[in-house]
């Protein structure tokens, strides 16, 4: 490769929200939370299955979660980094996580990488050379649908029956994270990215 080429992005990800995609959170007068220690991490009964289907069809994974408790000193982030490995333990075809540790612009911290701001998409992106026009954000809230479309990514909504509404409108809306995955892998069937299974 010439110096004054550029590699192409070639990877093709499925980016997942973290609480209410992959575990279950703590819902409190309609509204979900993460969990707050180790020990409350449930994962749902269908991920481990969904992301060996994922990754057998050549997905990257990379896991998007704003914890902006951290930043608002309500959670320590050793918390935070200890429930992750809890899930990466238990879900070893995940290939990186983003945090954002960010409070958000409401109290004072604003940033980039927050969603539905696509810094952590960005970031991500460019450190595993992922194609975003081929690539899916799994979310459960409005803020992961703008941050799958402001970074050109298709956007699939788990429903959860959450008191908020949407902005946007999502590619894909399902219930389950299994439904989830068939939609991806249902959309790569009909629209193929090279180097890619088929297979639903």
């Amino acid at each position: 490769m010439g110096k004054h080429q550029v590699a192409k992005p070639e990877n093709i990800c499925v980016f997942l929200d973290r609480d209410g995609v992959l575990n279950r959170p703590v819902v409190r007068d309609g509204r979900p939370y993460p969990p707050t220690r180790t020990e409350d991490v449930e994962l749902y009964e269908d991920v481990l299955a969904g992301c060996q289907r994922l990754k057998a069809a050549g997905f990257l994974l990379v896991v998007l979660s704003n914890q902006p408790d951290v930043g608002r000193r309500t959670q320590s982030r050793a918390a935070v980094d200890a429930i992750n490995q809890k899930i990466a333990d238990a879900l070893p075809q995940i290939d990186h996580f983003e945090i954002c540790f960010h409070a958000g612009e409401e109290f004072g911290e604003p940033c980039d990488c927050r969603k539905p701001k696509p810094g952590m998409v960005f970031h991500a992106a460019q450190l595993m050379r992922i194609n975003l026009a081929g690539s899916f954000m799994i979310g459960d809230r409005w803020r992961d649908i703008n941050c799958a479309q402001a970074a050109g990514c298709r956007a699939i909504f788990i429903d959860h029956q959450y008191a908020e509404r949407l902005p946007q409108t999502p590619d894909v809306t399902v219930r389950t994270f299994s439904e989830a995955v068939t939609a991806v892998l249902s959309i790569n069937r009909d629209n193929p990215c090279p180097g890619l299974s088929t297979e639903v």
